[in-house]
């Protein structure tokens, strides 16, 4: 599933690819999504301007010249197409195609987990799928003090709860283990044993992982892929993720004792970390 620097990347490459322009046609191909696309998407959005967009968590919302706001979520294997002329044909999976004055975005989601729908944008932060959400990895709201009130109620793991969309937002699996790995602290911890400087910690470190990975075009897993068909290269990046066995960066440990960085489950998630650096 696409992470948050993933759908940032692809929110960035819709805003320089086809920025703020008219919608001229949208052919609705399938709209048997995760949720069901509004049989009158369409017709609202037709003929309005793009006037801005927006990343919350890891949803798109594209504010619109006439007070409504599409929102889309890319679920388990979406991916969004951008040319400036109309493709030549389309593939089976290719679900909704919206024509611009400034080119053509491509809607292709195999699994059809994703979501696209709309609401008026003045109640965007009271639409169902924000409603409990938390607090954005950038936003200057998020502090260690922050987030070590909100850990302070919750006997979970800490990997758990940095999935926790009601506390942060927008951190996804892969980027747990790194955050985790790089902050030294064991993905089996309880949230509620991270002490205040624990937290800073964890802020800072979220932040700079984040960063690393929108930078990178994000993590080629499984079936992402930017905008303009290229691939991200965080996955290339990856301290822990997906190195079950393997050392991790700056490995002192004699592997044939450890064996290498470790791979379990929490929460039927794989989790990857060192234990000899993450206590």
């Amino acid at each position: 599933m696409p992470e948050l620097p993933e759908v940032e990347t692809i929110m960035q490459a819709l805003a320089k690819g086809i920025g703020k322009t008219n919608i001229i046609s949208v052919d609705v191909r399938n709209n048997r999504l995760r949720q069901k696309i509004p049989d009158e998407l369409a017709g609202k959005i037709c003929g309005a301007a793009i006037i801005d967009y927006q990343r919350i968590a890891k949803y798109i919302a594209i504010h619109l010249s006439n007070g409504l706001s599409l929102i889309w979520h890319m679920g388990m294997s979406g991916k969004v197409k951008i040319s400036d002329e109309r493709p030549a044909q389309f593939d089976k999976h290719d679900h909704v195609i919206i024509e611009t004055a400034n080119g053509w975005i491509v809607y292709n989601d195999t699994r059809r987990f994703g979501v696209l729908t709309y609401c008026e944008t003045e109640k965007l932060r009271q639409n169902p799928l924000f409603k409990h959400t938390g607090v954005d990895p950038f936003a200057e709201e998020l502090d260690g003090e922050y987030l070590f009130a909100r850990l302070q109620k919750k006997k979970s793991p800490i990997k758990t709860a940095l999935l926790d969309q009601g506390i942060i937002c927008g951190i996804g699996n892969i980027y747990a283990s790194e955050i985790l790995f790089m902050s030294e602290i064991s993905p089996l911890r309880p949230a509620d044993k991270i002490s205040r400087k624990e937290a800073g910690i964890l802020v800072k470190n979220t932040r700079e992982v984040l960063k690393k990975a929108i930078a990178a075009g994000g993590s080629t897993i499984h079936d992402y892929k930017r905008p303009d068909g290229s691939l991200g290269y965080f996955q290339n990046m990856h301290c822990v993720y997906g190195k079950a066995g393997q050392p991790c960066p700056g490995c002192t440990c004699n592997l044939s004792k450890t064996g290498g960085i470790k791979k379990i489950v929490q929460t039927g998630r794989s989790t990857f970390y060192c234990e000899s650096k993450q206590k």
